[in-house]
């Protein structure tokens, strides 16, 4: 079964089409990329498929429900990350991982399943149940990916994951990705600008640019196809030759 399907989706703000009739699939369990510069429209994109913008003209479906007319239905099998995803500064680490559990569980063993899920995640330690106020950046998104993964959502919804991180806790939250979505059968949609660090993460991508999908499909097909080394040369090469 197909987890996203995106079918001509248009979106557009005013006069400006922030999106232009892009489609693209994403296969149930697989680490799918959606890849290019900002402004290209992987946010605008990530939103309609979360269920918090609507679109202009187009079609998505998350396991077979319309995000528009079933929108109730994917919130429950989705999480989603926002780039720009912020921390409570005064709650400790664990007090916010179990606000979440609660939230989404109430109170009872599927709560605390998360919450134990959520601690093993962040990777943390003793430092999760300082303030978040204490936390450097890579620490705070290393909870908020936790966030977004304990509740074992049949689609992880990841707008730039690592933004802003240093190349160890970079790796540390792509690892952390992989493992997980290895383990509990996830699929991950993840946005980035950073094109190696996807062909690290991902094994299908689409490379998108001023809101049009310029190429997608296997990396390896990809970069055999064009003869080129890496997905920083395809898209160089897409965009110059459009």
């Amino acid at each position: 079964m197909r987890a996203v399907v995106v079918r001509s989706l248009v979106k557009k703000f005013g006069e400006f089409a922030a999106l232009r009739g892009i489609s693209f699939e994403v296969e149930e369990g697989e680490i799918f990329g959606l890849v290019g510069p900002n402004g290209a429209g992987k946010t605008t994109t990530f939103r309609i498929i979360a269920t918090l913008l609507l679109p202009t003209s187009g079609k998505v479906a998350v396991y077979g429900r319309d995000v528009v007319s079933e929108a109730h239905e994917v919130r429950k099998i989705i999480s989603y990350l926002p780039e720009d995803a912020g921390a409570y500064r005064y709650l400790t680490g664990f007090e916010y991982l179990k606000l979440i559990a609660e939230i989404y569980f109430g109170k009872g063993r599927d709560s605390e399943e998360a919450l134990e899920l959520g601690i093993k995640l962040s990777g943390l330690g003793d430092r999760l149940y300082d303030k978040m106020k204490t936390y450097s950046k890579g620490m705070k998104r290393r909870v908020q990916v936790a966030r977004a993964l304990m509740v074992k959502p049949k689609l992880a919804i990841l707008d730039e994951p690592t933004v802003g991180l240093d190349v160890l806790h970079a790796r540390d939250i792509r690892d952390t990705i992989k493992d997980f979505s290895k383990t509990y059968e996830t699929t991950v949609l993840v946005s980035s600008h950073n094109m190696r660090e996807v062909e690290e993460l991902c094994s299908r991508v689409a490379l998108i640019n001023r809101g049009r999908i310029l190429v997608q499909g296997s990396i390896f097909d990809l970069l055999k196809d064009y003869g080129v080394p890496d997905l920083e040369s395809l898209f160089i090469r897409l965009v110059k030759g459009d």
